[in-house]
């Protein structure tokens, strides 16, 4: 098989074909991507959904084939929209968390490649939001969750990997880094002219983009820093007031809806 797809809560997407590499992000229950190398029991994969790659273990995935790979690409995506949830297949149940797919979702039933599984929690199938506020509710469904580099669910996740569920719950896809993102949407040129919903990307002093944020109603902002938390935002950048210091350095702003 040349392609797969995640049949498990989550995998570890690392940057080299070894269980002690850096994980460079995460794959979540059905994400479905294609195989582009193998070296012994790891397979290097192209994500389908932003394009990312990385080595994933072969024993953690469910083959499927270039047909069913290009279906999943042209059906509108459907996600779980629950914190965490129960996932039934035949005897057998497992949990899955906010921002999984839901392949081929209907009637309580989704399907990876040959196998069927219930789900009786909450999906929904999310078209271009014409506002910003499913952006700023999906933003605060992940408040708290702890930093960790290269996740992507409620129970660690990164900057990155943070603005990206929460446009992914809206529909809206966007590249897996910031450097990426920053490279979407439209140019907002000014903090006053920003609203809520748009991203807020900040550099090192090397004016490398490094951290993004979702921008809320009264100059402040909802980021993954330590843990998804709300600061000040200004056109300096972002203002902790527990430190009283600013602790990322403002680059540019962008829009996508």
């Amino acid at each position: 098989m040349t392609h797969g797809v995640c049949n498990l809560t989550v995998i570890p997407l690392r940057k080299e074909a070894s269980h002690q590499s850096e994980m460079v992000s995460q794959v979540l229950f059905g994400e479905h991507f294609e195989i582009i190398e193998r070296s012994g029991l790891w397979c290097r994969v192209k994500l389908a959904y932003d394009g990312y790659e990385g080595w994933l273990s072969s024993v953690q995935f469910e083959p499927i084939d270039l047909q069913e790979f290009a279906k999943l690409n042209k059906e509108q995506y459907c996600v779980s929209f629950d914190l965490v949830q129960i996932m039934l297949h035949e005897n057998s149940l497992f949990s899955i968390v906010l921002g999984s797919s839901m392949p081929h979702f209907k009637d309580h039933t989704c399907r990876l490649g040959r196998t069927a599984f219930r789900f009786e929690g909450n999906v929904k199938c999310p078209e271009k939001l014409q506002t910003t506020k499913g952006i700023v509710e999906n933003a605060y469904m992940y408040l708290h969750s702890p930093y960790l580099w290269g996740g992507r669910t409620p129970f660690g996740i990164d900057c990155s990997g943070y603005t990206q569920m929460v446009y992914k719950l809206a529909g809206i896809r966007l590249k897996r880094d910031a450097s990426q993102q920053a490279e979407q949407g439209s140019l907002i040129h000014l903090v006053d002219e920003a609203r809520p919903g748009d991203l807020a990307f900040f550099d090192n002093e090397e004016g490398r983009i490094v951290h993004v944020g979702v921008i809320l109603p009264n100059n402040q902002i909802i980021h993954a820093s330590g843990k998804v938390r709300i600061d000040s935002l200004d056109h300096h950048g972002i203002f902790n007031a527990e430190t009283r210091k600013y602790t990322h350095n403002l680059r540019l702003i962008k829009r996508f809806v």
